[in-house]
């Protein structure tokens, strides 16, 4: 049955998470305008996308590619180039989606999935071009293509720092934490590494020896260099600046690092406004965790249609 005709969605961001669930509303023949920044993807850096069934070894740009290809099959879904500035409730309608150009498009529903942003340190050497390459903040990503080498993490928790062996132990045998001198913790997680073959080593990075985005070694502030292969770190995140905007005006549940919260249903606090996808989730971050939030997104955005057609 197809959705009602009145019930549109806007889907902001074409990552994953929104061209999946932009795919599975195509299939219900729900009308859908997915919002595509202009901007390059936060992946766009990585040489390819992995772990994802049919998708494993392609390049993001292909991957996006076939994505389009197969949405452009639905008459029901529109693509719009654009870079959304603002999501605003319109009473009777649902919501107004306002565009940095001045264009505004109407929706009974809207899905957030314009994934997240990784704020560099701007004070490490060499951390832009080894990034997405042999710097990486997903080994179940990329851990595949960094193994056998020596890897180090940058932790700032104690029981991941002491952890770190074993948890990349399928990728590396040699690992190490590197953490500041005064995280909470910092002994019982240096007994638990080294328990476990590894070790955690104090100091501050300042430095990455590579060659052309290959890493050689890491380098601290004091001096020491650290022969190292791969390093995992996960820098600071925010939230894209409509979706910031949103969660500020719209007062939506956000957590303590400022994620969106959602129900099971990828539903925020406001009725009506979905999320999916890497600004949702801070520790499953993935291609496959992202579609998998745009499948469960689009069925629960379905049903609210139906629902919202059934007249008493």
């Amino acid at each position: 049955m197809p959705s009602h005709p009145d019930h549109t969605t806007v889907i902001v961001g074409a990552g994953p998470a929104g061209l999946t669930a932009a795919l599975a509303l195509a299939r219900f023949r729900h009308p859908v305008t997915v919002v595509d920044s202009p901007h390059a993807p936060r992946n766009s850096v990585a040489a390819s996308v992995h772990g994802h069934l049919g998708m494993d070894g392609v390049t993001p740009a292909e991957f996006r590619a076939r994505a389009w290809r197969e949405l452009s099959r639905y008459a029901t879904v529109a693509r719009l180039e654009a870079e959304a500035d603002s999501v605003v409730p319109s009473p009777g309608e649902g919501f107004r989606v306002a565009m940095g150009n001045g264009e505004t498009i109407g929706a009974r529903t809207v899905l957030l999935a314009t994934g997240i942003v990784d704020v560099h340190p701007t004070d490490v050497d060499g951390f832009a071009e080894c990034w997405g390459r042999s710097v990486i903040h997903c080994p179940s990503c990329l851990g595949e293509e960094n193994a056998g080498g020596r890897w180090a993490t940058v932790a700032d928790n104690a029981q991941l720092a002491g952890l770190s062996p074993v948890a990349f132990r399928a990728w590396s045998e040699d690992t190490i934490a590197i953490c500041e001198e005064s995280m909470p913790g910092l002994e019982s997680a240096r007994a638990t590494a080294r328990s476990n073959g590894g070790d955690v080593v104090t100091g501050t990075v300042r430095r990455l020896h590579h060659h052309q985005g290959v890493l050689r070694a890491v380098e601290l502030t004091d001096g020491r260099v650290l022969e190292r292969e791969t390093l995992v770190w996960t820098p600071r995140q925010r939230q894209q600046p409509v979706v910031r905007r949103a969660a500020e005006e719209l007062k939506l549940t956000v957590d303590d690092a400022g994620f969106i919260g959602v129900d099971a249903f990828q539903c925020t606090s406001v009725p009506g406004l979905y999320a999916a996808g890497d600004l949702a989730s801070r520790w499953n971050q993935s291609v496959t965790g992202s579609t998998a939030a745009g499948a469960v997104a689009a069925d629960a955005i379905h049903a609210s249609a139906l629902l919202g057609a059934v007249r008493p």
